[in-house]
């Protein structure tokens, strides 16, 4: 088996740009490379078409990989997604279909169950390309955990991964973190650390030499290079660590509130907005945020009822009345959408929301009824006069009254609601809509035009910057034996 395993010192150390980037960077060298990642733990999603001609539902960060690595996304490149319900509980998504729920209680077995479908899609996927580069989840060096996991040091030994460590400098203590995370670890994981990745350098490289050199000599591992501090470079991510703005460069005239809801998913929906040269994208939980905006937005959530409950107690639902009230548009999409609507019903306690049925803002004549069948699906039609596709993730099934249909959804006036994620990623769609609510021209910009140039972006990056040659060759001949074992885990 060829791969590499792409490890981080802590969550959001840049994993997932490392591995997108490597993704890129051997696919321009021929070789017929694939992502994964055995477990993510996400409420950003997108469906894929399995191989059987099924859909299929994976990490979004995946979706993205399989794209710079110029393959067809498919589910075992993420064969499990636990998608958290609540503090306690996460919904699994195993293979691309439901496979019902973890609790906390449940975390150490839960995760057993899970590890034999993960390990059969790498090795899967491992015998139709040449390289795999795998990413792995929060720290390889999770001790607590270490005897059920799959994700990390787990999946390394499964498949006998070089290892590298992604450390952000930027937050601080990058050289204790790297070393800890090594020294911690058993000798048999030990042995299968590679070397080390720098992320979110800014300053001089010539100052960090010395650091980078007694790293390589106290641990007898490599630094494999360091990544610059590129503010312009976000990717769709897989989780809300990054839920900053989406702000163009430009001189903003029209600023857009996405509420930030708890449970909030599949936040990407917005990101072609953010492309927008006049329109500044924040994210908000302050009724007060709303007053100045042109457009409001309502996002996706795994928990409807909960989060219309947390939306009520912030009074964002007077608010988002009184916006509408103005003659301001508001978007609702998915569950953002649901909690426009009249009624929302969850008898079998779908979300985990005890079972109740409540009031929605009332804003758009639509009933929700949330069942056990997952309906994933990759719709097209037409809106406002002009193509639209998207996808779709939900259990909720609606019932439109009156109002014409938009986008699976329904629309009143200067309030849209549709069911379809991804729809705004459309140009022409989202010049129409941003035209009608808005009332301004449409603008040039196109969004899969900008994300296939971030993903080169990143792979001018890991080129200029990785030691790309000698990363391809790890994954291909493997860790070389006899590394040093640091104490305390590898002592004695």
């Amino acid at each position: 088996m060829s791969g590499l395993l792409v490890a981080g010192t802590t969550s959001d150390a840049g994993k997932s740009v490392v591995t997108t980037g490597l993704c890129r960077a051997f696919a321009r060298r021929g070789v017929k490379v694939a992502p994964y990642k055995a477990q993510n733990m996400s409420n950003n999603s997108m469906v894929c078409a399995a191989p059987d001609g099924s859909t299929a539902e994976i990490g979004r960060a995946q979706w993205v990989q399989a794209l710079a690595a110029g393959v067809v996304p498919e589910p075992a490149m993420n064969p499990v997604l636990l998608k958290p319900g609540s503090d306690h509980r996460s919904h699994v998504v195993l293979m691309g279909q439901p496979g019902g729920v973890v609790d906390a209680g449940d975390w150490v077995e839960g995760r057993r169950r899970l590890a034999s479908a993960a390990h059969t899609a790498y090795d899967d996927l491992a015998a139709r390309f040449d390289v795999i580069v795998a990413e792995g989840a929060g720290s390889p060096t999770e001790i607590n955990l270490r005897t059920s996991d799959y994700v990390n040091m787990g999946l390394a030994r499964h498949a006998d991964l070089p290892t590298v460590v992604v450390g952000d400098i930027d937050r601080g203590g990058v050289f204790a973190s790297m070393y800890g995370t090594v020294a911690l670890l058993s000798p048999e994981d030990q042995e299968l650390m590679a070397g080390f990745i720098v992320n979110k350098f800014r300053g001089d490289r010539a100052l960090l030499a010395p650091g980078l050199d007694s790293l390589a000599r106290l641990t007898g591992r490599p630094v494999f290079g360091v990544l610059p501090w590129d503010p312009t470079l976000w990717l769709d991510s897989e989780d809300a660590l990054d839920l900053d703005g989406r702000r163009s460069p430009g001189e903003a005239a029209h600023r857009v509130a996405v509420v930030r809801l708890p449970r909030i998913s599949n936040f990407t929906d917005v990101d072609a907005l953010g492309l927008e040269p006049d329109l500044d994208v924040v994210f908000v939980s302050d009724p007060r945020d709303l007053a100045d905006a042109a457009l409001v937005v309502l996002p996706g959530t795994r928990s409807t009822i909960n989060d219309l409950a947390w939306l009520r107690a912030r009074g964002l639902d007077v608010a988002i009345a009184e916006h509408a009230g103005r003659g301001r548009p508001v978007l609702g999409i998915c569950g953002g959408f649901q909690m426009l609507g009249q009624v929302i019903a969850d008898p079998d306690d779908i979300e985990g929301s005890s079972g109740v049925e409540v009031e929605g803002l009332r804003l758009l004549d639509v009933r929700t009824d949330f069942v056990a069948e997952k309906t994933l699906r990759l719709p097209t039609g037409a809106a406002l006069g002009v193509p639209a596709s998207g996808y779709e993730i939900h259990h909720g099934r609606i019932t439109r009254g009156a109002g014409d249909e938009f986008l699976g959804g329904a629309r009143s006036g200067n309030v849209f609601g549709t069911m379809w994620h991804g729809s705004l990623e459309g140009d022409e769609l989202r010049g129409a809509l941003l035209a009608t609510m808005l009332d301004r021209m449409p603008s040039t910009v196109s969004f899969p035009a900008a994300r296939d140039a971030r993903l080169d972006r990143l792979g001018d990056l890991v080129e200029e910057h990785l030691d790309v040659d000698a990363l391809l060759t790890l994954a291909r001949d493997g860790v070389t034996a006899g590394l040093p074992l640091l104490p305390p885990g590898g002592a004695g």
